[in-house]
């Protein structure tokens, strides 16, 4: 029987509401992740049910036994997330003056923490797998030769890593399925549901790239394959004997294809505000990665690593598949019977070499500093890429946590963007610095103070000797020197991508870094070997950090580069005074582990010590800040 039934717009935000600015209903929910759905532009206007309020968060998929994607809310059976927004008025919310009642929403502020708290606990869970799969294959394959061959091949996933989940692919298709869940939003008052599912620009979206790009992976995947032994002697071409390298190549470039599908489903899960499947991929890789090595490294050596990498990427596609379907869902490659003009806007461009090259040079040039790394370390002695493989991994730790805000806040910068709320915009992206940024100093003076201990506690057993030890740690405060720019690069590109149409601003700055990197690099790897290469890498990342930092008030978000800048020099300062003391306190105590544990307490106080003396507004409003997070926590449960 057709469904006939009309999606009404409610009624205008109630005066003194601002829109855009509310966020899950309290209690609500998660949408397939275990967190509160947001109030996205995509949520559809409630429709009156049979004594229930009847509301679908952005993009759900019908939950068994309803129709058009409703979940019901209140009443017998499964509760949905209440998130609703009006067509007209992005934040409209549930509860007083609709039919049917419901609870008051949350502030957006409230979901934001909850996410990140979630985010963080499976991002640093995530850290703690690879280090333990870094410590496996320090364990089982040392520094030398055979380590050295299968990181030439674990170059490829890297690569893909970067375009296909963190950067290329959430840059374009973010932006990309925020502005579907706002067309959904305005298009769907006075359809019934069954129009309105056939002519979803959500599902048109993802009809219209999921199969395109699903082949095209596939077959760059498989030339790959056969292109490995080429592949190799680009990347390497000093390396003695690349036989075991090319093998390895041949495995871990079936990532292309699984690292696509899960940097797509995770860009579509996060713009419709589920983060913990996207924040889950990397434990289910590194996993896959250490059960396979366990299980076959007595056959296959070197080879179950690669193997490994290739499951893990297999894992990650299925840990989020069950959130996508839930949340997003498939669809037709176009909408049946509508005119033309609504075919051609609902059709994504994303293949438009204008559209898709700024984004996608971005990515490369910013992973090509690792092809640099181990372009240049191929010619020294054994063991020099694995030094810097893991003395990179372990430094950057705390630009990787540190970026956890941005990865939630993105969509939402997004939306306003979208919106044209450009002061909220700017208010989130300012914010997200200044968090970004204490986090990643107190991480890299951690890492620069206590370095000989970090490494001697994860990798010093085994095959991994003291001598690897202190090379390892040696080259590891180098690469700290450039984790801010690292930190900033990842946080400042976001805005810049949030736009309709993506700018070359970023490639171009990113490029520049990376042409000092090369020059830098080519100089002092002939003089300072592993150590000139790591500090090439820090001067060409903190180049195009300078420069996307200049570029983006000017061009996208008005923020205030002075008083950033400001920011982030004083936070410096701070970072300076406690790796000093770090670095000092830390050969006192001979336990490696003991040192490092307590260099964990030292050098957050005294970052924060030397921070109030200087007073760092960051530092000197964190008591308050953190109060304010646990109140909300609080209220949420």
């Amino acid at each position: 029987m057709t469904d006939t039934t009309p999606w009404r717009r409610p009624a205008a935000d109630p005066p003194g509401e601002a829109a855009g600015d509310r966020g899950p209903a309290a209690g609500g929910e998660a949408q397939g992740a275990g967190l509160p759905g947001p109030a996205g532009p995509g949520a559809p206007a409630p429709v009156p049910g049979s004594g229930a309020l009847r509301v679908r968060g952005a993009g759900a998929a019908p939950a068994a036994g309803e129709r058009a994607g409703v979940a019901v809310v209140g009443g017998a059976g499964r509760r949905g997330p209440a998130r609703a927004r009006a067509a007209t008025a992005p934040g409209t919310p549930v509860g007083a003056g609709q039919p049917g009642g419901g609870p008051a929403p949350a502030p957006l502020g409230r979901f934001l923490a909850k996410a990140a708290a979630v985010t963080a606990g499976l991002t640093a869970a995530g850290a703690v797998f690879g280090l333990f799969r870094d410590q496996t294959i320090a364990h089982l394959f040392g520094a030398g030769h055979d380590s050295d061959a299968f990181l030439i091949a674990w170059t490829v996933p890297e690569m893909a890593s970067t375009l296909l989940i963190e950067d290329a692919m959430a840059l374009l298709m973010v932006p990309a399925f925020s502005q579907a869940l706002a067309r959904r939003a305005a298009a769907r008052a006075g359809l019934t549901r069954q129009a309105a599912r056939a002519q979803d620009p959500v599902r048109l979206l993802v009809g219209a790239t999921l199969p395109r790009l699903t082949l095209f992976l596939a077959v760059v995947a498989a030339l790959l394959v056969l292109a490995a032994p080429l592949v190799v002697a680009v990347l390497a071409p000093g390396l003695p004997d690349p036989e075991l390298a090319v093998e390895c190549t041949r495995m871990t470039a079936l990532t292309v294809l699984s690292f696509g599908i899960a940097g797509y489903f995770s860009a579509a899960l996060r713009a419709h505000r589920s983060f913990v499947p996207p924040a889950a991929i990397y434990v289910s890789y590194n996993v896959g990665i250490i059960g396979t090595m366990i299980a076959l490294h007595a056959v296959w050596g070197v080879r179950a690593a690669a193997a490994g990498v290739a499951a893990g990427g297999l894992l990650m596609v299925l840990v989020q598949l069950p959130a996508f379907v839930r949340n997003v869902g498939f669809g037709p490659p176009r909408a049946k019977g509508a005119p033309r003009s609504q075919r051609d806007r609902d059709r994504p461009t994303l293949i438009a070499f204008g559209l898709i090259a700024p984004v996608i040079f971005f990515a490369v040039f910013r992973q090509s500093q690792v092809l640099v790394e181990r372009f240049l370390a191929a010619s020294l002695p054994p063991g020099a890429i694995s030094h810097l493989n893991y003395a990179q991994k372990v430094a950057q730790m705390p630009m990787v946590l540190s970026l956890m805000i941005c990865t939630v806040t993105f969509p939402v910068v997004a939306q306003a963007m979208a919106g044209g709320e450009r002061e909220k915009a700017r208010r989130r992206v300012e914010q997200d610095l200044a968090l970004a940024s204490l986090a990643v100093l107190v991480g890299s003076a951690l890492v620069i103070g206590y370095a000989p201990q970090i490494i001697q506690v994860l990798f010093e057993r085994g095959a991994f000797t003291h001598r690897d030890t202190l090379a390892t740690a040696s080259v590891m405060r180098v690469y700290a020197l450039g984790l801010l720019g690292h930190c900033l690069v990842g946080a400042l590109s976001r805005p810049f991508f949030s736009t309709a149409r993506p700018t070359w601003f970023p490639a171009l700055a990113m490029g520049a870094g990376l042409l000092v990197n090369i020059v830098a690099g080519a100089f002092a790897v002939r003089w300072w070997g592993t150590y000139g290469i790591a500090a090439a890498n820090a001067a060409g990342i903190s180049t195009a950090a300078a420069l996307l930092l200049t570029g983006l008030g000017s061009r996208i978000v008005a923020i205030q580069v002075r008083r950033v800048a400001l920011s982030i020099g004083r936070l410096s300062v701070a970072a300076v005074g406690a790796c000093g003391t770090g670095w000092i306190a830390g050969p006192m105590i001979p336990d490696p582990l003991l040192s490092a544990a307590l260099g964990c307490l030292l050098v957050p106080a005294m970052f924060g010590a030397c921070g109030m003396a200087i007073r760092a507004l960051e530092i000197t409003a964190l008591p308050a800040q953190i109060a304010q997070m646990t109140q909300r926590f609080r209220n949420a449960r």
